[in-house]
């Protein structure tokens, strides 16, 4: 009874150094995971105030497109008005010009006319004559009056066609003008075209990044929180382990005091049986306490196996440790993965204690075995758990079976090796 006692004691004091490797390896993973999310909590500041900077101008280039287009539309008012002030001064200048044309035929008319009928003949007789002062006087008035009417009309009219030809002219430069004013601003509004797409492709990349970085900062906070739920769990066992420790330490030393006391009551009797009346004051005096050096270690130490370990199974090694894991350059695999078919069992590479048998995101379904000594091994992506935190495995035995859980394409096995919480080569300690 006391021999078992002491074994059970001695277990639920060796344990908590277990869970507390694996706290340490947790907290580590922990640690990593944080420093991921800040890093990418900072590249997503800077991709925002990236993005405000690239959205600030496009605010601005659109709104110079918007005030051009205004522009150019009041232009194209303007270029209308003014051909339709053309067509306008071409229709009048048209009909000045054949009014002309009419009053010069009816003026050689009348010119013919009054030379036939009077001519120079009939002014000579009234200069002449002068029988009749009164209507000679009349005569030569209506004479002068037409030809100053005459006169007149056609200064006034050559005057209105030099205005029209001079108003012609200015609204011909002023269509120029227009003209190149809107071809300027159809440049500029190509140009700000050409910004504007440039500026919206720089955006839609830098939305493209952000959705990017987002997703990876929303998968590094689903395994921290993962992690933490791990690290808790871990530190719950830790702390009740401690409790079941002391509580059995407690429990093996007063056993001992009971056993150590039962001892000393039968060598005091024997004593006074077989010892003379000051003997037993000399045997108290010489009695000890009692130690034992009894248990065995199970299966050798996990430490001298350097090279001496199967695999646990049989297969191709997909990923190497040390490999570059995916295209982020600063991942590196810290296990290797080895190919095999779905439903493969996998074995124990040495004896220990299974410290973890669940789902763990990035892992799946995820096996740890402690090997005491600060050594462990992990065993990911199974497709089946064929045992629970707790259990005792012996080298060999099945511990589950190989799968594609955690998101993997391809059937195989994550395997992995800690000491002392930093990960070690697979391949250094088992058997080539």
């Amino acid at each position: 009874m006391l021999r078992a006692l002491l074994l059970l004691a001695l277990s639920c004091l060796l344990a908590p150094a277990f869970a507390a490797d694996e706290r340490a390896q947790t907290q580590q993973q922990l640690d990593a995971t944080r420093q991921d999310i800040a890093e990418l909590k900072k590249m997503l500041g800077k991709l925002q105030d990236e993005k405000s900077g690239v959205q600030k101008d496009l605010q601005a280039t659109e709104t110079d497109i918007g005030k051009l287009e205004k522009q150019v539309e009041a232009l194209q008012q303007e270029l209308k008005k003014t051909e339709g002030e053309l067509e306008r001064l071409d229709h009048e200048k048209k009909k000045l010009q054949s009014a002309r044309v009419e009053q010069q035929r009816l003026i050689a008319i009348q010119a013919r006319s009054a030379y036939q009928n009077n001519g120079r003949e009939e002014y000579l007789k009234l200069l002449l004559n002068q029988q009749n002062p009164e209507k000679f006087a009349r005569t030569l008035s209506y004479y002068d009056y037409l030809s100053k009417a005459r006169m007149e009309q056609l200064r006034a009219f050559n005057e209105t066609l030099r205005q029209l030809a001079n108003v012609e002219l200015d609204i011909g430069r002023q269509q120029e003008q227009l003209l190149a004013q809107q071809a300027d601003l159809d440049s500029r509004r190509q140009a700000l075209v050409a910004e504007r797409d440039k500026r919206k492709q720089v955006l839609a990349k830098l939305n493209s990044d952000m959705k990017e970085r987002d997703q990876k900062l929303q998968a590094r906070e689903q395994d921290q929180a993962e992690l933490g739920k791990v690290l808790k769990t871990i530190e719950e066992t830790l702390a009740r382990q401690a409790r079941e420790a002391e509580e059995a330490r407690q429990r093996a030393l007063l056993a001992e005091q009971e056993a150590e006391k039962r001892r000393k009551e039968q060598a005091l009797a024997a004593a006074r049986d077989n010892m003379p009346e000051e003997a037993p004051k000399k045997a108290r005096t010489t009695l000890g306490p009692v130690v034992s050096s009894d248990g065995a270690n199970y299966g050798g130490a996990f430490s001298a196996a350097r090279g001496k370990l199967p695999w646990p199974v049989n297969g191709r090694l997909l990923a190497r440790f040390g490999d570059a894991r995916g295209s982020d350059a600063r991942a590196k695999w810290d296990g290797v993965m080895i190919s095999a078919s779905a439903g493969t069992q996998v074995r124990a590479v040495h004896g220990g204690r299974v410290v973890f048998a669940d789902w763990l995101r990035g892992a799946g379904l995820l096996v740890i075995l402690d090997h005491g000594n600060g050594y462990l091994s992990l065993y990911g992506h199974n497709q089946s758990l064929l045992k629970s935190a707790g259990d005792v495995v012996k080298a060999g035995e099945a511990i589950s079976t190989v799968g594609d859980s955690g998101g993997q394409e391809d059937a195989g096995l994550y395997f992995a090796i800690r000491q002392q919480g930093r990960p070690a080569d697979p391949a250094q300690w088992c058997r080539g």
